[in-house]
């Protein structure tokens, strides 16, 4: 019996001995109708428990952000790389007219429109011309633009160079985002103490590098990397054109090329070789490299430049 209706029962107890009852107390009985709700039971509210599965499922976990390296400007400095912390000089004014087409011509402001212009790749006919240290040189004084950013992928998978040269060591990059699926661009990016330079690593070290280098998954990240970030400029380090095919595969995909040229030993025959190789590019830049130094400059080495043709 309910709490009401033994209340109920009690007060009629009252009335039939004698005692004068209250209306407002006394009153009509209960209707069944009230005793029935309360005396039905309440369902408890959902366990706390049991909300938190779904929130697992919303929870998703934090977007990958690129790690941060720190790059010892000093001794770049003291290896002949330019930084945005270096006094004005020879070799980083000889970059800035390197660098103003280039420029241009991925910011859609040249003479005629460029596909792609924002992807430039730096090669050569031979190895040991100076390809490395121009995309850094290039790369550095890109990031010292206002208005642009520049990130550097060591595209040299056979033989990479890039990280080294900057006093880093080896780490994941372009040719695990190719080998992986589950490995996004983001996860193997490496941000620096440049503020407006990213790299690019070439990666774990693969037995077939080369044809990762021309799989459908190599032109499906090119398109991307171009097209994500209108203000970004990507240069490419990329491995000699005649010792090769790798180069010449890449270059169908670019924008722009930079062919260096070592003053005094490659042969004009391997330049013309070379040039024959990426005919297919609209813009080729030639730098010719390690040049002597006048008399009284204070450089040892210099740097000339011309479109090729």
């Amino acid at each position: 019996m309910s709490l009401i209706e033994q209340a109920a029962k009690r007060l009629e107890q009252l009335r039939q001995a004698g005692v004068e009852i209250p209306e407002d107390i006394g009153g009509d009985p209960v209707p069944p109708q009230v005793q029935a709700t309360a005396a039905a039971p309440v369902a408890p509210p959902p366990a706390a428990a049991a909300l938190e599965p779904a929130a697992a499922v919303k929870a998703v976990e934090p977007a990958s952000t690129s790690r941060r390296v720190e790059l010892d400007l000093s001794a770049l400095e003291a290896s002949g790389i330019t930084s945005p912390n270096s006094p004005r000089s020879l070799v980083a004014d000889e970059y800035r007219v390197i660098k103003r087409p280039l420029i241009a011509n991925a910011m859609g402001k040249g003479a005629a429109p460029v596909a792609n212009g924002n992807l430039i790749m730096v090669t050569s006919a031979l190895p040991g011309e100076g390809k490395s240290f121009t995309a850094i040189n290039l790369a550095m004084s890109i990031a010292m633009e206002l208005d642009n950013t520049v990130m550097l992928v060591d595209a040299d998978v056979a033989r990479p160079s890039v990280l080294n040269m900057l006093g880093l060591p080896p780490a994941k990059g372009l040719l695990d985002v190719l080998v992986n699926d589950s490995v996004d661009l983001s996860q193997v990016l490496l941000k620096t103490n440049v503020e407006k330079l990213t790299l690019l690593p070439s990666g774990t070290q693969h037995p077939r590098a080369t044809e990762l280098l021309a799989s459908d998954a190599m032109v499906r990240l090119l398109d991307d990397m171009a097209n994500r970030y209108s203000d970004r400029i990507i240069i490419f380090d990329s491995p000699p054109l005649l010792l090769t095919t790798e180069s010449r595969v890449l270059a169908t995909h670019m924008g722009q090329i930079v062919m260096v040229v070592q003053a005094e030993r490659t042969l004009h025959a391997q330049v013309k070789q070379a040039l024959s190789t990426i005919e297919a590019c609209p813009v080729k830049l030639m730098v010719l490299n390690k040049t002597s130094a006048a008399a009284g400059e204070g450089y040892g080495y210099g740097y000339g430049y011309g479109y090729g043709t």
